[in-house]
């Protein structure tokens, strides 16, 4: 994953950890000590939420031990796709498209952001400027030209 993929991931385990579940468990303590638990809404809620932060918590610190760190703006090869560069292409249409490829946990397509297993990101990658390039859709094969593959801090290929 990228730099900032990987601190978002971070503040979101912080977050969770230190601000939202303290939350949760003074509302459920609240909740216990008012009695009947099995007909108490807040205390059934607040034990749901804790199950759900636990989960997701627990999911966060695996992700984060086995996290790659790659730093798109270190890579040496711009002329090149791989990971983290952001990628314009025309499609067959004559629309153009402006793509980054990232890690699954960062994928966010309304944002422009692929995953790198993605069939899009696939195909891309290893392609330089200029290269047509078939992409696997829903409709088909579909050839696609590279326009410009951009790294971060770094020149725009030709």
């Amino acid at each position: 994953m990228t730099p900032t993929g990987h601190a978002a991931l971070q503040e979101e385990l912080r977050r969770l950890w230190n601000e939202d579940r303290p939350k949760v468990v003074e509302i459920v303590a609240w909740a216990a000590g008012l009695g009947d638990r099995s007909e108490n809404a807040d205390y059934q809620y607040g034990k749901r939420r804790l199950r759900e932060i636990d989960k997701r918590v627990r999911f966060l610190r695996k992700r984060l031990e086995n996290a790659r760190v790659v730093d798109p703006a270190a890579q040496l090869c711009r002329d090149q796709v791989f990971f983290g560069a952001t990628v314009s292409y025309v499609r067959e249409d004559d629309t153009e498209i402006t793509v980054t490829i990232v890690g699954v946990d960062e994928a966010d397509t309304t944002r422009g952001l692929i995953s790198w297993i993605s069939p899009v990101a696939r195909a891309l990658l290893r392609s330089r400027t200029g290269d047509l390039v078939q992409v696997r859709t829903p409709l088909g094969l579909e050839e696609v030209e590279i326009l410009a593959i951009r790294y971060p801090d770094g020149p725009t290929s030709p």
